[in-house]
């Protein structure tokens, strides 16, 4: 099975007629009628829209749980009704098959994933493995890394070279196992790497 031929953002009208390969999670799963029913699927570049329009697709959807990671084969076509907030608003994808890549076991989440910044702190940090799918989260993210990105672009513009070497230091009474070096001029005694860059902040 090809991983994917399209990303969730990418599609627009002049893909209407093709054949394509998405994969994401299942955002939402809004059943209109018993052969009708539209999936939000999403992946880090966007979301896509799904329409279920046979009754075989409706009970394959329905046993998929919210969150799931999902691949869909389908063909994309034009909506008739766009949604111009939506990259992707123009078109929709008409699967004719869906597989679970990771299932998500738990029927209810701990807070919705587009609104976690709303949930409790403690709710985020224990599961921040979902707290990192929200968009606002995921931008945050996103411009640390373009940040650190122009920093380096920057330096090395200006002839600098990066390099990484290892760094002795006194051993840390927290946190991991340390690894020791015995000290050579003085038996018995021995130094460490650093466990963690704060130790330096």
């Amino acid at each position: 099975m090809q991983s994917r031929t399209h990303t969730c953002g990418e599609l627009r009208l002049a893909d209407v007629g093709k054949h394509v390969v998405l994969a994401g999670w299942l955002e939402n799963f809004r059943k209109v009628g018993s052969t009708l029913g539209f999936v939000v699927l999403r992946d880090f570049y966007g979301t896509t829209q799904i329409v279920i329009e046979t009754e075989d697709m409706m009970d394959a959807f329905g046993a998929i749980t919210k969150e799931s990671t999902i691949s869909v084969e389908g063909t994309v076509r034009e909506r008739s009704s766009k949604n111009p907030n939506q990259a992707t608003g123009d078109i929709e994808v008409v699967p004719d098959k869906v597989t679970v890549l990771g299932r998500c076991y738990n029927n209810e989440l701990p807070f919705e994933i587009n609104r976690s910044r709303d949930a409790d702190e403690a709710q985020r940090l224990k599961y921040r493995y979902l707290d990192l799918r929200n968009p606002a989260v995921k931008k945050n993210m996103i411009l640390r890394s373009q940040v650190v990105w122009a920093l380096r672009q920057a330096m090395v513009d200006h002839g600098f070279m990066e390099i990484t070497t290892p760094i002795l230091t006194a051993s840390s009474p927290e946190g991991a196992r340390d690894y020791l070096v015995p000290s050579r001029k003085h038996p018995g005694k021995f130094y460490a790497l650093p466990q963690a860059p704060q130790q330096f902040k």
